[in-house]
């Protein structure tokens, strides 16, 4: 299934850079296609995915890993943006793309592919109380701040956080929206939400440049060095002085070592933030981690690391 995931997303960034090679979509055919995401298929898997997850006392140090990541993701950023001279738009998409990864399209079946299938509740858990609430809070705080609009009073950040699909859903998700809800629901909650995935590596496929002007290579570079092989290993020196037991602390490096979030990077476009670099980031992320997951697979299966 972890090979699945992999080669779904290189065929569909593949479909999606011949389709616009030849002209078939109009210029504004990424936009529709991200667009249909954040409005109806993320909201799809916040509802069928997060409901009836609950924060518990032993999860709290697995949990809090990815705020700590994002945390010190901020900090190096801003070292990379200074040293690169960086255009602001550019260091929006790293301070999207780095901390955010995509833990579970390919972080749930990695995790049991390379892990075992009982690190896979560790794996979930990451993703919903870290990855997924840092794109709704952390992900349109850059948003707002970078993407231009009204100034960021605390009324107009709580009024466009309301607006932002996927956070009503959220908040319906762990309050009202049953754990398992009626068959019909879950069924078309599956559906919707099975096309996040596709939809979005085919927008990116479509801006995504594999002859990338200089300006990007090195923001590209500082990106992937950051979110492949910098966090996770930050990740690993946080495990012990957290308490994590052997394999939630594997899972939580493992997804920590993920690829670029392909939803952050569809973002950052929609928004005009350096279009071109978050595509590249998703999608040589994903080239990237053919090598470096594999990697890290094996040190962390290897002996007793923690």
């Amino acid at each position: 299934m972890a090979l699945d995931a992999f080669v779904l997303i290189l065929c569909l960034f593949a479909a999606g850079k011949l389709t616009a090679r030849l002209g078939a979509f109009p210029a504004a055919g990424a936009d529709a296609l991200n667009l249909f995401v954040l409005y109806v298929c993320l909201p799809a898997a916040v509802l069928r995915h997060a409901a009836g997850l609950r924060p518990e006392p032993s999860l709290l140090g697995l949990v809090a890993i990815p705020w700590l990541l994002l945390l010190a993701t901020a900090g190096l950023v801003h070292l990379v943006a200074r040293a690169l001279r960086l255009a602001p738009a550019e260091r929006a998409v790293l301070l999207l793309c780095a901390p955010l990864g995509n833990t579970s399209f390919l972080g749930y079946p990695l995790t049991a592919a390379l892990l075992g299938r009982d690190a896979l509740p560790y794996a979930v858990a990451y993703d919903q109380f870290g990855s997924f609430i840092l794109l709704t809070t952390w992900g349109f705080w850059v948003l707002a701040r970078y993407g231009g609009g009204e100034p960021l009073s605390a009324r107009a950040l709580l009024r466009r956080l309301l607006r932002f699909p996927p956070f009503p859903a959220l908040l319906f998700a762990l309050t009202l929206m049953p754990a398992n809800p009626p068959p019909v629901v879950a069924s078309l909650l599956d559906q919707l939400a099975g096309a996040l995935l596709p939809v979005v590596a085919f927008a990116l496929g479509l801006q995504l440049r594999l002859r990338l002007p200089r300006t990007v290579r090195a923001p590209l570079a500082a990106g992937l060095l950051l979110k492949l092989v910098v966090l996770p290993a930050l990740a690993l020196l946080l495990v012990r002085p957290l308490g994590l037991a052997p394999l939630p602390a594997a899972a939580a490096v493992l997804e920590s070592a993920m690829p670029p979030m392909v939803t952050a990077a569809a973002l950052a476009s929609l928004h005009r933030l350096a279009p071109e670099l978050a595509a590249a980031l998703a999608g040589f992320g994903v080239l990237v981690s053919l090598l470096t997951l594999p990697l890290w697979g094996l040190l962390l299966g290897s002996g007793p690391l923690f």
